[in-house]
């Protein structure tokens, strides 16, 4: 006794399984590697900083089919140098130890700036708090400001 639900499911399972060649993630057998330009990288590089001060940089990776561990790679082969000034088909190797080291130092002097920016930014503020409130305590009559019941 077969019900004519099961019978179309059995049909349709027998014209899946001819097309599921043609169709789910590993259809017509694996992908070769994809392989980036520098120039390429560097585009793929400011895109996706770009869509990270959106807070949409999960949604650029998914849509481009790249990897975070990329971005921080490329970003560290900029930083180096490395990128700049090479062209289609030029071999990228790692950075040496003087490139390596002057990323690091480039990276820690955005920092110190980044620091120094809000540091003088508290100090002419407390500088400002400070005047206003001398002001204030100048206006002040030199009697005691409310009465003790």
């Amino acid at each position: 006794m077969s019900s004519p639900v099961l019978s179309a499911v059995r049909e349709d399972s027998a014209v899946s399984s001819s097309s599921s060649s043609s169709s789910g993630p590993r259809a017509g057998g694996p992908r070769p590697r994809r392989l980036f330009t520098p120039v390429q990288k560097l585009e793929f590089l400011a895109a996706y900083e770009n869509a990270c001060l959106k807070n949409e940089g999960g949604a650029f990776l998914r849509t481009e089919g790249l990897y975070s561990s990329q971005m921080t790679e490329w970003r560290r082969l900029r930083d180096g140098g490395v990128l700049e000034g090479k062209k289609a088909g030029d071999s990228i190797g790692k950075l040496s130890a003087e490139q390596a080291e002057n990323a690091r130092l480039r990276r820690q002097l955005e920092v110190t700036q980044g620091r120094l920016e809000k540091t003088e930014a508290a100090l002419d503020l407390m500088g400002k708090l400070q005047a206003f409130l001398e002001s204030a305590s100048e206006d002040m009559p030199d009697g005691p400001r409310s009465k003790k019941r």
